[in-house]
């Protein structure tokens, strides 16, 4: 047996959680929402959506996107994207060590 579980943040609504924190980890490594929502299989209009709706919860932008044009478009991280994640990051962790060792003291 083992114990499966998901956290998330809540503000209004579901206001960050893993798909959020891997849609964002995407577009850090990319430099593009398009790319990161193909990453996750979102499509770029659920992906935009997404972002728009977790900012407007938040009260901060999470990226700064720029149009197309003779280099292309892209999108980046503000500092307060950054910052959520690795808060997500960390409390999940510590979370998941929190559970693992509930769930081994209760049915091991």
């Amino acid at each position: 047996m083992q114990v499966k579980y998901k956290i998330w943040l809540e503000k209004e609504g579901k206001a960050f959680g893993l798909g959020p924190y891997l849609l964002l980890k995407g577009i850090e490594e990319t430099g593009s929402l398009n790319h990161a929502a193909r990453r996750i299989h979102m499509s770029y209009s659920q992906a935009h959506k997404l972002i728009k709706d977790i900012e407007k919860r938040l009260g901060f932008p999470l990226i700064i996107s720029h149009a197309g044009g003779h280099d292309g478009g892209g999108s980046k991280l503000t500092d307060e994207a950054k910052t959520i994640m690795d808060k997500y990051l960390a409390f999940e962790k510590e979370c998941g060590a929190a559970i693992e060792a509930a769930f081994h003291k209760h049915f091991d």
